[in-house]
């Protein structure tokens, strides 16, 4: 398969990120949305985020007047015919994406043009499920915004030919892009392996041990994280990342470690949304909260209890067990074969912006250290502490989660 022309669907705001870097990355580019105004939208924010580029030095004048030349706009979807490959950028409803595909299919009626999702939450079998030749649908999940995060998940079904993910794969690199395989499960790498950041938050919030300020400054200072994750939910808006987190729990078969917290339940019932709302973790009102911890650049997670106690009496019992459960949750996708360790890593590199990938924090804590917490968790507050089979492996044998693997029976 070979990729020369390119559609998306879809003109809000990851459509038409996605189409700045199509075009950017010297693809002729089709944009569609069934609305003509959203289209016109699209069109036109392409254009000023363009110029926006060339004045922040991120592309030259030249560069961007011949992008958006390669642009242009497609009223109907039967205007995509001739693309090599579709990238869909519809909202989250698994059958409106049902439908699209199956509409996308009439019009492509062979096997040869790639049929990409950018779907974030929904499973990729599903949506090609009235595909025929479901071989050339493969997820492209691309991270918000598209132009600025430099990460994209090639999402891999049962039935994805190899052809299509490495031609998907090639078009992320020309885009600018850095391309990681997943498998088609709850969340794919990114979004899975990010889930202990705010559940285990939430529960040591839940257990009582501090308040949600100290917890953010623990794991910006001691962590290096950019944001807490109580920031992190503010600024996603705690509906959307609740209902995130009710789609992994119900996707996922019900896990324990995957409950969402009834913290979240309560305030979306009092409508405290975040910053979009003026409320939710924190106060968003003029003058009522300051900016938080600096950004120090801190390279990597510490561990050493002194330097926690300096920011708080109650760090060394924060950061520990935030770190053993994302070991632990990389130790499950990665028994699950979800993506390979130097994906893992890459994923939350780019795509979350930590200071380590949850490989990487695994090797740091050592699992046999994060195994005999999540053990004495286990017994005092149930399976949410679960150990990941891999993780006991990798502690028994003394090697590295990432090659625990062939010690497992």
């Amino acid at each position: 398969m070979r990729v020369e022309r390119i559609g998306v669907i879809g003109a809000g705001t990851m459509g038409s990120g996605i189409a700045q870097i199509a075009c950017l990355g010297g693809y002729p580019t089709r944009l569609h949305d069934p609305i003509p105004a959203a289209l016109d939208s699209g069109l036109e924010r392409v254009g000023e985020d363009l110029a926006k580029g060339v004045e922040r030095g991120r592309w030259s004048k030249a560069g961007a007047a011949a992008g958006r030349e390669r642009l242009s706009g497609a009223p109907s979807l039967a205007e995509l015919a001739g693309c090599d490959l579709v990238i869909e950028a519809a909202p989250e409803d698994l059958e409106l994406k049902r439908e699209l595909f199956a509409s996308l299919a009439a019009i492509f009626a062979g096997p040869e043009t790639i049929l990409a999702t950018n779907t974030s939450s929904l499973p990729v079998t599903a949506i090609a499920s009235r595909v025929p030749h479901p071989e050339r649908v493969v997820g492209m999940h691309f991270f918000n915004p598209p132009a600025l995060m430099k990460l994209v998940e090639v999402v891999a079904t049962a039935d994805s030919a190899e052809e299509a993910l490495t031609a998907t794969a090639e078009v992320g690199e020309r885009m600018g892009r850095t391309p990681i395989r997943a498998k088609d499960s709850p969340g794919f790498i990114a979004n899975r392996l990010a889930r202990p950041f705010t559940l285990e938050s939430l529960r040591i919030l839940a257990d009582g041990i501090t308040d949600v300020a100290t917890i953010d400054r623990v794991c910006r200072i001691g962590g290096g994280f950019r944001m807490g994750p109580f920031e992190l939910i503010d600024l996603i808006g705690l509906d959307i990342n609740l209902s995130v987190a009710r789609s992994f729990y119900a996707q996922g078969g019900e896990p324990e470690r995957w409950r969402p917290s009834s913290i979240q339940e309560e305030l979306a019932e009092k409508s405290r949304f975040g910053r979009k709302s003026g409320r939710g973790f924190f106060e968003y009102s003029e003058g009522s909260r300051r900016d938080p911890d600096p950004d120090l650049g801190i390279g990597a997670p510490t561990l050493d209890p002194e330097a926690l106690a300096s920011i708080d009496s109650t760090g060394p019992l924060i950061l520990p067990r935030l770190l053993a459960q994302i070991a632990n949750e990389a130790a499950f996708a990665l028994g699950e074969e979800v993506g390979s360790p130097a994906d893992m890593d890459t994923a939350m590199r780019l795509g979350f912006n930590w200071p380590l990938g949850p490989l990487e924090i695994a090797d740091l804590i050592g699992t046999a250290s994060a195994l005999s917490l999540l053990e004495e968790l286990q017994r005092s507050h149930g399976d949410a502490y679960l150990p990941a089979p891999l993780l006991r492996a990798s502690a028994e044998h003394r090697t590295p989660l990432r090659s625990a693997e062939n010690h497992l029976a």
